[in-house]
């Protein structure tokens, strides 16, 4: 465990998902600062918001891909168009089964894999701990 604490953002339109991964988080360990966005206009409207604030910034990034507004896939676009130069860790993280879904993900430079529900306690921790504060 450490004392530091790190800021992840969940981009899901599903409550109970999202209700489930905040149990997770609570497992792991970690110190974690969750929130959530439901859609990704939402998101991305976030992360320009807090651009500049470093110590807000999340670390991690888990993208579902099947949103209202704007999906997945569209917030990545969105997110590319914001030149925001943070280095963030980002998974798509998706009830998808589609192969075309996972080749997709392996396209965009900024997405790290592709992680398929429901996440796991030990898939977080894994991922909490590869982030470098």
């Amino acid at each position: 465990m450490t004392d530091l604490k790190i800021n992840l953002l969940i981009i899901d339109d599903d409550d109970i998902n999202i209700f489930i991964i905040r149990k997770i988080v609570e497992k792991t360990g970690f110190k974690v600062n969750m929130t959530s966005k439901s859609n990704g206009q939402l998101a991305a409207d976030y992360l320009a918001e807090i651009a500049d604030e470093q110590d807000l910034f999340p670390h991690l990034i888990l993208i579902d891909i099947n949103m209202p507004v704007l999906n997945g896939w569209e917030f990545l676009e969105a997110y590319d168009r914001l030149g925001i130069a943070h280095k963030v860790d980002m998974y798509m993280l998706s009830s998808s089964v589609y192969e075309n879904d996972i080749e997709k993900a392996k396209t965009y430079k900024t997405i790290k894999g592709f992680i398929s529900k429901p996440l796991s306690i030990e898939r977080l921790s894994e991922l909490l701990k590869g982030i470098r504060l």
